[in-house]
């Protein structure tokens, strides 16, 4: 059966990931350690112990994800073969490219952990929020932000399309705000300002572009063993020197992720597995991959019974 491997992005860490794996598997805690040397901080006392402000920074939940999916993934082994597709939300595509052998874990981890603070330090000098939209489609969704953009200083675009009825704005506070107070007239049943430290995915982000280009500029990037699916197409790369540029642009482009899942779908997909901390991209999947078996990896009780699909 035609697998695809699914990789999550930031919001997904929690106090305590990967530490079960850690203690179940060597190969997982061989993954952890490497983490803490590469960055020469303990990060894995930060992932298993907190505290959770800290962990939830930006810095910091960025390289835990990586790692964790990492970890799984290394436990998981050949166990479910080759997927025919990848795909990682936002953040997790570069999880998707660590296990499609296209870049090292080190040079990951440490281009993460760069991405995490540039992305910091963009939300820093330019205030910025996101809020979740429930019940209104993407169309409805972009003409929310129309409305509510004013100009080049006020701007809301949306950043995740995550499925049906399920889409994150982004931008300055005020422009976020204004598209909150107009959800509910233009359709949406619910809008949540969510709890983030800038506007992901936005023009807001610019100002981490370069640093960010400087750096995957310095990564030599393997043709991968099988194709991922980038964040800003939503079509399938195996072209190795595409990939930095796609990352770039991720910063600032929406994450079109139920275009995503229904490539993989319309490609034959019929299972996937979701490697790393958390269900949330298995839950999206009952509306992105209505039918198709979707599990998800984080613990050892997880992987016990995991069997070859592809």
């Amino acid at each position: 059966m035609p697998t695809a491997f699914l990789f999550p992005g930031q919001g997904s860490q929690d106090v305590g990931m990967g530490r079960a794996l850690a203690d179940a598997h060597p190969v997982a805690r061989r993954v952890f350690e490497e983490a803490d040397d590469i960055l020469g901080v303990k990060l894995s006392a930060l992932m298993w112990e907190g505290p959770g402000d800290e962990l939830v920074l930006t810095r910091n939940a960025q390289p835990a994800i990586l790692t964790h999916s990492v970890a799984v993934h290394r436990v998981l082994g050949d166990r479910a073969g080759i997927p025919a597709l990848a795909a990682g939300h936002s953040l997790g595509e570069f999880s998707a490219w660590v296990a499609a052998g296209a870049i090292s874990f080190e040079d990951a981890l440490e281009v993460v952990r760069l991405r995490g603070e540039l992305m910091f330090e963009a939300g820093e000098a330019r205030p910025g929020t996101m809020a979740a939209l429930l019940g209104l489609d993407d169309a409805g969704a972009e003409a929310l932000c129309r409305d509510a953009t004013t100009g080049e200083d006020s701007v809301v675009v949306p950043a995740n399309l995550n499925a049906a009825g399920q889409v994150v704005i982004s931008g300055d506070v005020d422009a976020v705000d204004r598209a909150i107070e107009g959800a509910s007239e233009a359709g949406a049943k619910r809008a949540i300002r969510l709890n983030v430290s800038g506007a992901f995915h936005s023009p807001l982000m610019e100002p981490a572009v370069e640093g960010l280009r400087e750096r995957l500029h310095r990564v030599k990037f393997e043709p991968p063993t099988f194709p991922v699916v980038s964040n800003v197409t939503a079509e399938p790369v195996d072209d190795p020197e595409a990939i930095a540029g796609l990352l770039v642009r991720q910063l600032t482009a929406p994450v079109r992720w139920a275009e995503s899942v229904g490539r993989m779908v319309d490609a034959g997909i019929d299972h996937f597995l979701e490697l790393g901390p958390g269900n949330v991209l298995t839950g999206l999947n009952r509306r992105n991959a209505r039918g198709v078996p979707s599990l998800a990896l984080q613990g050892p009780e997880d992987l016990e019974g995991v069997e070859s699909h592809g």
